[in-house]
Parts: C-alpha cells; structure tokens; sequence
C-alpha cells in the first residue's frame, strides 16, 4: 500500500536519492525532481500532499514552488531545504508560507521530527477543514408560506449572538434549520458541530461535551476535544436537548452562563466563544412543570425560537417537495400527487424523502403512479373494523376480592409499570436513587421512565 504523495525536488543528485530514501523510509509515495520548473508542473499534474523543496535551483528557484504549491493548496505543507540557512532565507520562507526550513546536509533525526510535526499539522488542517464545511447537505427546503416565515425568520436572527430553539416534530428538518442559521451567520467559515444528546450513553455525553484529559478514565489514553472546544468562534448544534440529565443540564447552564467549562478529569478552566443552537421535539415547558428539565436553562435556549410545523399542516409542501426529490426528468401522476396529499405524514419531511426516493428507484424513470406508492402508505395499525369492535366488547373476568393483581389484569404492561415506577419513586420522597435501588434498575432507566408518559388505550 503507497503512502501519502510527496514531491521532492533538488538539484543534487546525491542529496536528492538520500532524502528520497528517507522519507519512503519514512512510509512516503516520493515524486522526484531536478529543478524548479520540473516541480510547478508536477504540482499541476497530481495532488501531491507534502513538498519538499531545495532552495537554490536552477530556472525557477525553491520560493517559486513554494509560491506555486501555496496557490493551489494554502493547507498543502512545504518544507524548504538550504544550505544558506541564514536569517534573512528563514524569515523570507516563513513570509512565503513555508511550514519548516531543514539545513543541509539534513539530519535524519531531524527530517523525521520535520515529518511527524507536518504529518499531524495536515491532519489537524484536514479535520477543522472538515468541521467548517459539515452541514446537513441539502439546504432548507421552502415549498409554501409557512416554511418561507421559517426562513426568514432564520434571515433575520442569523447574525445574532442570541442562543436558538427550534421546535418541532422529529423529521421536520430541525437540524437543516440549524445549518442555514449557521450558514447566513457570521461564523459560517468557523466549524458547524453537532452532537445528538439521546444518542450518546449519559456516562459518555459529558466527555463528548468538554473533553477529557490523558487518564480521566479506563481508555482515555490521550486528551481529547469536546464538541464545544471543536464550536469554538462557531455553532454548535445540540438535538434532543429535552434528553439530557439534570445534571448535565447544570453543566450546560454554566457554558451558556460563562462561556467556560472544564474538561473530564481536568483542573485547567477552558473558555470558548460558542452559539449554541438546541432543538427538540419535547414540550420542554411542560418538561420543566414535571421536574424533569431546568428552567433557568430553558430561559437560556429559548432566547429566539424557531417552531417548525409538521408536513400534515404543510399540504400545499408535499408535492413540490417531492417532486423536488424526485429530481428532474422523473413525473408524479395525479393519482400519486393526491395520493400524497392524503397521507399524514407521521414521519414528515424525512419520511416523504424516503418514499419518493424509493419510487425513483423501483419506478419505471418516467412516471411514479399511486399504484406503486399506495403499499407504503398504510396506517400502522390496519385491523378490520369488526376486530375493533370486538376487540372492544372483550368481557374480563372480574378481579378476585382482596387480590390487587387481579386488578391490573386487561392493562397495558407499559401502563402498569409506568404507576409502580412513580409509586415507588412517591414511597422514596422523590429519591430517584432509593427509587430505581428499590425497583432494582438503573438511575438512568428510571429518569427515562419518567420522562415519557404512558397513556393507556380506551377500550
């Protein structure tokens, strides 16, 4: 397996080979060259990643290539080699952009720290690259009146400072809204970073978060970024805000409070200059009215809100968004246009891009008909009616007197472990650790048990 691509160019044979030697040694793909010319038209011929570059050169000289690798790639690393390392060649390469300057005859001690710093300088370069340019892809799509507001209202607020909610059912397309916010801001050349809270394990989101130091914990073998040091001067984007633990709720409270935090196992307070965008598909006040989310740390995110409406209330969206999906040359019949129009959507925007980009592939290419999108568009719960009815008028046997399990015959399960979880959590004080002791489950478990109430099915 070839290594990184690498132009070398020298005018020496004999340091010419060696350096070649060196760094395939040092698991480089090397590209050599005699001169100057040779190297500005390789450098147009391949994406090399590394240069390196004598400086005293027949035609064009060392600056020359340094000048042209530069203006092709600003992040590409150039390293210059001279036999004249005088100050004034230093503090020329380093005005010309040169990441490091090697004195020959070149130490191989040195040429391999030269390596390994512009190795982990490439790497550093290609991540925050990656971090600025991360989005959703698509952009926010506007079909109607009640996602052009969405719109402009995100126009009108990007440039702010102010910490964003957006609300809204899950697939509404929260986190595109996110994206465009960061996008139209100030700091759209700065990193856009997400992070799930409900996929990350709540022993792990703090890390995730703020980082960690080398030792913090059984694996952390070496200091790590969180999410909001990667934000730092951009966005960064929490879904599922309504997820999180009290207790990393407090934590948050603080990073929008002060603008500072301190990574896992660390002393050493860190600060960083953060826009935070939080979504949710919770009623996050009536999550504080339970208990189970903080106030004050809602009066934090909810400075602007961004409320995204369901595609069911957005009819006059579904077709123009997926004809949009559909993409050009491919046509819905009007049967499959009302068809869609029909359908409520309970997975929204998501759902729809995935029914129509099944259709564009299992269709003929020219036509989607209602025939081939009426199989997946079937209520979940499809039981003939006279099952209902039955299902309704299904006698229990009355409870035996005196046996209280017998009374919870005919309830749901869900239903019936929901009340024993707050009866015992009321039996403890409301110690949620007494509680889920007691119950013989985790913290965690119960704090999601509480957080999702249970409504049992009229029969």
């Amino acid at each position: 397996m070839s290594g990184e691509p690498l132009l070398l160019a020298d005018d020496e044979p004999l340091s010419r080979e060696y350096l070649q030697e060196a760094l395939q040694a040092a698991g480089f793909d090397v590209t050599a060259v005699a001169d100057g010319d040779a190297a500005i038209a390789a450098l147009g011929q391949q994406p090399f990643e590394f240069v390196v570059t004598d400086l005293k050169m027949p035609r064009r000289d060392g600056y020359a290539v340094l000048a042209a690798s530069k203006a092709a790639d600003p992040d590409r690393p150039v390293v210059l080699v001279t036999a004249h390392g005088t100050v004034d060649v230093a503090v020329a390469a380093l005005r010309g952009g040169a990441d490091d300057i090697l004195q020959k005859p070149v130490a191989l001690q040195d040429l391999e720290l030269c390596v390994a710093r512009l190795r982990e300088k490439r790497k550093l370069l290609r991540e925050n690259s990656y971090l600025r340019r991360e989005s959703v892809g698509d952009e926010l799509l506007a079909a109607g009146p009640a996602m052009a507001q969405v719109v402009e209202l995100i126009e009108r607020v990007a440039r702010s400072k102010a910490t964003v909610l957006v609300l809204g059912e899950s697939g509404t397309g929260k986190e595109r809204a996110a994206a465009l916010l960061h996008r139209r801001s100030d700091r759209r050349d700065r990193a856009f970073v997400k992070l799930n809270c409900a996929a990350v394990a709540e022993n792990l989101l703090e890390s995730e978060l703020f980082g960690h130091e080398q030792g913090a914990f059984t694996g952390a073998g070496r200091r790590r970024a969180g999410r909001f040091e990667l934000a730092d001067g951009g966005t960064l984007f929490l879904d599922e805000i309504g997820e999180t633990s009290p207790a990393m709720q407090s934590k948050l409270l603080r990073v929008l409070q002060e603008g500072e935090f301190e990574r896992v196992g660390g002393g050493r307070t860190v600060k960083v200059d953060v826009r935070v965008v939080a979504a949710t598909n919770r009623d996050l006040w009536r999550e504080v009215h339970a208990g189970r989310f903080r106030e004050d740390l809602l009066y934090r995110l909810d400075v602007v809100r961004i409320a995204i409406p369901p595609l069911r209330e957005r009819k006059d969206e579904i077709v123009p968004l997926a004809q949009h999906f559909l993409g050009p040359g491919i046509a819905l019949s009007p049967a499959a246009a009302a068809l869609l129009q029909e359908w409520h959507w309970p997975g929204n925007v998501r759902e729809l891009q995935n029914v129509v980009q099944r259709a564009r592939l299992l269709g003929d290419g020219v036509t989607v008909d209602a025939d081939l999108l009426r199989g997946w568009l079937r209520p979940r719960a499809t039981e003939p009616a006279a099952e209902k009815a039955a299902e309704k008028t299904v006698a229990l046997p009355a409870p035996a007197a005196g046996d209280p399990v017998a009374a919870l015959v005919g309830r749901p399960l869900a239903a019936v472990t929901d009340e024993l979880v707050r009866h015992t959590l009321q039996h403890c004080g409301g110690n949620r650790t007494r509680a889920a002791r007691m119950l013989g489950i985790g913290v965690r478990t119960l704090f999601n048990r509480l957080r999702v109430p249970v409504q049992e099915p009229v029969l």
